[in-house]
């Protein structure tokens, strides 16, 4: 059976020796010192190891099941969740005013890594509700925040976001899930919509749906969608739960991955409702809960990566299996180890190597998260609306690909179900597709991202890089770390300019190489993210730190990241450069 270990060691690492937190100007961080972290994250992994990935199997088995319109989770979510709940994890982030425990988004971010890696499907029911529950935070009256806002930070109440319907996703100017406003004030909301992820369950008393509709006579496509907030059961004035709301689930969706989530779709036949936000701005508030779960689904990705890591690289050293060809490792028995093939060894430190600096990379912008939020740095904003799409769609296409790689380290078990590999590539599909498939957001980073503010905030990326670069070179022994990183650098910015002069006169010619751009833009951070962990282990031995073996480590995978797979930048680029003219060469019907 497969397990989990929290990555806490390494958690520490980035936060104080990398990220150095603790001495940052951001409000809160000044009581982020490490015991207290290691604190928290300690106890975080003994919660995920020891509770939620034994239940991670039993969800993927069971799934979900609906008996007369009743969803039951499977069995042990239900304990599992009241533990969660009475650890206030739910709300370690959000504010004390409301029941939460008002520690930076960073730290929640660490502790939902270690969660999501555990149990994604289970992590979801939480992670949902702290999203809506973020909406309704920044965009709800003070009626809105008081009646809601203290039951789903405890989750006695949890929170969904209903936006995509049977004929459309993406493209939500084309819903047609209607709200006809009432003379209370409240809006009468009908239609259906599909891929709900914790949409019915019997794991809370109320379920707080955030769901996007048209209001009659409004404006036409994405400019007439408003937000509202339609609860299952209906609250009354003293906070208790009334009568039953016109909300139900249709049916349990049957999927790849994530079966311990019920996916539901859910029927408004007339269900109460009532507004939140501004009418017809409904996309400006359900943004603030897409960027937060973009960011989210981005940690997915790394998370799933991580459990699967884990468990190839303890089979590669258990396994025996062939022979060392500079001779037996293992003259003893009857073969060597996988883990003394160069192969094997390629393979695993891809695997590595990736985990490791998209770590890094999401902890840095869960930083830029709380500079903005907490700080109000405008320019930190920018810069993380910037990084979202990077985020989420790198690290998600490559956290797949690092669970089937993991995959491929048992052979054909990796294949058979028992062993349970096949479970963490089948959950980290979804993350490639929901909260914005990744194709969409490669078109957000080239589309929109990068001329925010008249290109602000890429160049001040740019700028970011080139003074990191410029102050390493100082260091001994930087150099073979920012040699690398200058390059890929180079090639970003010899990628933007395509756009820009292309762009313009070709649409297509930037939006061909959208998808390039993404991940050439991603290995840059990532790069960015190894070279400043070397010069933190460099820093660490040169002071004569405890555990050289640990810094050593984080030397030779920072090298064999910038010389396996930064190299990459060049071949995006490339691709970049063809423009659109072979992507779109064939006529429709030829294809």
């Amino acid at each position: 059976m497969p397990s989990y270990t929290a990555p806490t060691k390494d958690t520490q690492f980035v936060l104080h020796d990398v990220l150095k937190i603790s001495t940052a100007s951001t409000p809160g961080y000044d009581e982020m010192e490490p015991a207290f972290t290691a604190a928290v994250l300690e106890e975080a992994g003994k919660i995920a190891s020891e509770v939620l990935a034994p239940l991670n199997p039993v969800g993927d088995t069971e799934g979900c099941r609906m008996e007369n319109g009743v969803v039951y989770t499977p069995t042990g979510f239900k304990d599992a969740f009241q533990q969660m709940q009475a650890g206030g994890w739910p709300g370690i982030d959000m504010p004390e005013e409301f029941g939460g425990q008002g520690m930076p988004y960073v730290l929640g971010t660490a502790v939902g890594e270690f969660f999501s890696g555990a149990n994604q499907a289970f992590t979801m029911y939480q992670g949902l509700t702290h999203g809506a529950a973020s909406a309704i935070l920044a965009h709800g009256t003070e009626e809105q925040k008081a009646t809601y806002l203290p039951k789903m930070v405890a989750c006695d109440w949890t929170g969904t976001m209903n936006l995509t319907e049977p004929h459309c996703g993406t493209d939500l100017g084309l819903m047609r899930t209607k709200a006809e406003p009432q003379d209370d004030g409240s809006y009468r909301v009908t239609g259906q919509k599909i891929f709900i992820s914790a949409g019915e369950h019997d794991l809370a008393d109320n379920i707080v749906h955030l769901v996007l509709a048209k209001i009659p006579g409004g404006p036409a496509g994405i400019k007439g969608v408003s937000l509202f907030i339609v609860p299952k059961v209906l609250v009354n004035e003293d906070g208790s739960l009334g009568p039953r709301n016109a909300v139900s689930c249709g049916k349990i969706e049957e999927k790849m991955g994530i079966h311990g989530n019920s996916t539901c779709v859910m029927n408004y036949d007339g269900a109460t409702g009532w507004l939140l936000g501004e009418e017809h701005k409904g996309m400006r508030a359900m943004f603030t809960m897409m960027n937060e779960a973009r960011i989210g689904v981005g940690m997915q990705g790394v998370a799933q990566a991580e459990i699967a890591f884990q468990n190839a690289l303890a089979y590669a050293k258990d396994r025996l299996q062939g022979r060392d060809v500079t001779g037996p490792k293992n003259p003893d028995g009857p073969a060597d180890p996988l883990i003394v093939h160069p192969d094997i060894r390629r393979n695993l430190m891809e695997q590595k190597s990736f985990v490791e600096g998209a770590r890094a990379f999401l902890l840095w912008g869960a930083t830029l998260i709380d500079a903005s939020h907490r700080g109000g740095d405008k320019d930190a904003d920018g810069l993380i609306s910037l990084m979202t799409p990077v985020i989420k769609g790198f690290l998600t296409d490559k956290g797949y690909e690092m669970t089937v790689q993991a995959q491929q380290i048992y052979g054909g078990h990796g294949y058979i179900e028992e062993w349970g590999m096949s479970q963490y590539t089948r959950d980290a599909r979804i993350a490639m597709i929901y909260e914005g498939a990744n194709g969409v957001q490669a078109l957000d980073l080239v589309g929109r991202k990068l001329a925010q503010d008249g290109g602000k905030h890429v160049m001040a990326f740019f700028d970011m890089v080139k003074t990191y670069c410029k102050d390493a070179d100082e260091t001994d022994g930087m150099a073979e770390f920012v040699e690398p990183l200058k390059r890929a650098s180079k090639d970003l910015q010899a990628a933007a300019m395509y756009f820009m002069s292309e762009g313009m006169k070709n649409p297509n010619a930037a939006l061909a190489g959208s998808y390039d751009f993404m991940h050439l833009f991603g290995h840059v951070c990532l790069g960015m993210m190894w070279a400043r962990m070397a010069e933190a282990s460099l820093a660490a031995l040169a002071a004569g730190t405890d555990d050289p073996a640990f810094h050593g480590t984080k030397l030779a995978t920072a090298r064999f990241y910038m010389a396996r797979q930064m190299p990459m930048t060049a071949t995006h680029l490339a691709r970049i450069q063809s423009g659109a003219e072979p992507v779109m060469a064939l006529d429709a019907a030829n294809f």
